[in-house]
């Protein structure tokens, strides 16, 4: 490596990385074609990183088909740079099977099975999605020319070169020159690692990915509970991390959650466990339990898992492009309006635009199920405010079925307003509810709903787009962070439809039952027992073990990661904070700029640091996407490996004749081979 080489290091190296990447491979000719010094300090498989990584249960799935799944930045990506088609996750399969992509390990026959028998929409295991992703990894550090160096250890503290007396110069921006002990100047830092190496970084990128945190006040009561009475309490993770082995053959679990992490919880705890599911003559499935089995009681906000994924083809008129939630709305909205309020401003538009592309394929794809034509109700549909008696009109003497016509507000809250009168309602409720969502989602009778999942998908992957973030109020910020990305998943990022009629075999096998909505957990001190209710349901659950099946919070102040950490005690990066009416409110994320620079409390730059993923205050979502949708994490990609690049021909501009040592300040292990 040249004596000049700018050095770039990456905390995290799962599939955000990986993109990045590819984007800085892509980009390069046309930004800076000198020498780079890449690192990526990754305890896990570089590629798939601790949560897509191979070591876990068998039969854990992805929530998206193979055909839903790239990690390749097409044509349909708004960016400035240059796109780059590949395999996504089923062509790949097919690749690998008939001897066209090579580079990849040697596969054991149960992955090879599973890659004879994918087609575009089989739900994969995250076991071979982690080979997907660590091949695309190896293929991205190949494209930099044996630039990437991987560190099999943790970053435990990022601190600036010069020691701390120097952080107060690192405010002068990415690209700052002031001297702090580095070649090149300051904004140079040094990332300390666990296995006690130092890694000396002109840039640092953070994609930590889902990270723990320390239990919030409630879940560190209900542990510190559950240890002085002799029971059992997990509080949020990553589940399949968790040690369920204290759970007994028959013991009575409360489970608060009913999303993604439940459906996992489902999988460890029955199948985990030696349990099957066999094919019924009706198309149903059949639990055959070992025994050892505990028995689960579910409950949550809503009292229903998420709805499962569609089927569907869409038979009708082409969506096309969005409608009404579009660049010059949101502008307009920008010209009345100093600051905009989510469900003031942009609800309306996002409620009308999931409606006009349901009911566009319920009108066009299922003509008999209506009493008139397109062209007449979409003209009229467009004048119409959604909330507005006249639309409710128009869809209502359009529309004969009620329950063909779209209301949200019961989408989101499916039982809101309905009182279940003990537990059998509730048991029966929530069963049918199961049932009618697959009718609804897992058929091809019913497209319209596969209408309005795309039209939600483009608006979500569309927001942070066309909405400036620090033109929200900051009430709508916590709404965007918080409902909306839960309406969202509810409806969009579901399981596959056979873990749903899992949860109805394992209901029949009395395994499985359900609280209800509005689930609130108490502990009684008096017999030791956690209490779960609901005022919706009428009846109660006492029981020694408590779950909380979901991720833990984002939270840089409470984060058990090393490296958050040590960014927010050195002042280097911060928990974004609210203003509201009502006060100072957290989300827990880490704040970054539109560029994703770091910021301070005072909204200042660390130098040359940034941070991309879930865990930041930025826009995009999730590492991978469906492919041709203009992704937001590829467009926040693309723009992050310019911005990197720009930075390296920055610095090299600045010090011409620099003549620094190489990035790393301790001998590297190898880069890793991803394996099976």
């Amino acid at each position: 490596m040249p004596a000049h080489a700018p050095s770039v290091v990456f905390i995290g190296g799962g599939p955000r990385t990986a993109g990045v990447l590819e984007r800085i491979a892509a980009n390069r000719a046309g930004l800076f074609q000198g020498p780079l010094d890449i690192h990526v300090v990754e305890p896990y498989e570089p590629g798939s990183g601790r949560i897509w990584r191979y070591d876990q249960h068998p039969g854990l799935m992805l929530n998206s088909a193979a055909a839903d799944v790239t990690m390749f930045t097409d044509a349909s990506v708004a960016c400035s740079g240059p796109a780059a088609d590949g395999p996504g996750l089923a062509q790949w399969a097919a690749g690998v099977l008939d001897g066209s992509i090579t580079d990849v390990p040697d596969f054991p026959a149960a992955l090879r099975e599973q890659l004879r028998n994918l087609t575009g929409a089989t739900f994969p295991t995250r076991q071979l999605q982690s080979q997907y992703l660590e091949w695309f990894f190896r293929r991205a550090g190949a494209a930099l020319g044996g630039d990437v160096t991987v560190h099999r250890t943790t970053a435990v503290a990022v601190e600036p070169a010069g020691g701390p007396a120097s952080a107060a110069s690192n405010g002068t921006g990415s690209n700052g020159t002031g001297r702090n002990g580095s070649a090149y100047g300051a904004g140079t830092h040094l990332v300390r690692l666990a296995n006690g190496g130092t890694l000396r970084a002109d840039v640092v990128v953070t994609a930590l990915g889902h990270t723990d945190s320390q239990p919030d006040a409630d879940s560190a009561a209900w542990s510190g509970f559950a240890a002085r009475h002799a029971g059992f309490h997990a509080a949020p993770s990553y589940t399949t991390d968790v040690d369920y082995s204290a759970l007994a053959p028959g013991q009575d679990v409360i489970v608060a959650g009913m999303g993604l992490a439940f459906v996992d919880l489902l999988v460890l705890l029955m199948e985990g466990r030696g349990g099957r599911f066999e094919e019924t003559a009706g198309g149903g499935l059949r639990y055959r339990p070992s025994g050892r089995e505990p028995r689960l009681w579910a409950g949550s906000r809503r009292g229903v898992p998420y709805h499962s994924k569609i089927s569907a083809s869409l038979p009708g008129e082409a969506a096309g492009n969005l409608r009404f939630f579009t660049a010059g709305a949101v502008d307009a909205l920008l010209e009345q309006h100093a600051e905009l309020d989510f469900h003031a401003h942009l609800w309306p538009l996002i409620a009308k635009e999931a409606g006009y592309g349901y009911y566009r394929e319920l009108f066009t794809g299922s003509p008999g199920r209506v009493s008139t034509g397109w062209a007449g109700f979409s003209a009229r549909f467009a004048e119409l405010d959604w909330y507005s008696t006249a639309r409710e009109a128009l869809v209502a003497a359009a529309v004969p079925d009620p329950a063909l016509r779209l209301d949200l507000e019961a989408l989101d809250r499916p039982f809101a307003g309905k009182s279940l009168g003990g537990s059998a309602d509730v048991q029966e409720a929530v069963a049918r509810y199961i049932e009618q969502d697959l009718a609804l989602r897992d058929s091809p009778d019913h497209p319209e709903t596969m209408a309005l999942f795309v039209a939600l998908l483009k608006v979500y992957m569309d927001l942070g787009r066309l909405v400036p973030a620090e033109r929200l109020n900051a009430r709508s910020q916590q709404t965007v962070h918080g409902w909306w990305h839960g309406f969202f998943s509810f409806v969009d990022s579901g399981p596959p439809p056979r873990r749903l009629r899992e949860m109805l075999a394992l209901h029949q096998a009395g395994l499985l039952r359900f609280l209800g909505p509005g689930l609130s957990v108490e502990a009684d001190e008096s017999t030791g027992e956690f209490v779960a209710a609901s005022a919706q349901t009428g009846f109660s659950v006492r029981a020694k073990a408590f779950i909380e099946a979901r991720l833990p919070a984002t939270s840089v102040v409470r984060s058990l990661n090393p490296l958050l950490a040590s960014l927010h005690s050195a002042g280097l990066g911060s928990e974004q904070q609210l203003l509201t009416a009502d006060g100072t409110h957290s989300t827990g994320k880490l704040l970054v700029s539109d560029r994703h620079e770091l910021l301070d409390g005072q909204g200042r730059t660390g130098g040359r640091l940034f941070g991309v993923g879930p865990g930041t205050s930025g826009w995009g979502a999730g590492a991978f996407a469906r492919p041709n949708t203009n992704a937001a994490p590829f467009r926040e990609n693309d723009a992050l490996a310019r911005t990197v690049l720009g930075v390296a021909a920055g610095i090299v501009s600045a010090h011409p004749t620099s003549t620094r040592p190489t990035g790393q300040d301790t001998p590297a292990e190898p880069a890793a081979v991803g394996r099976p």
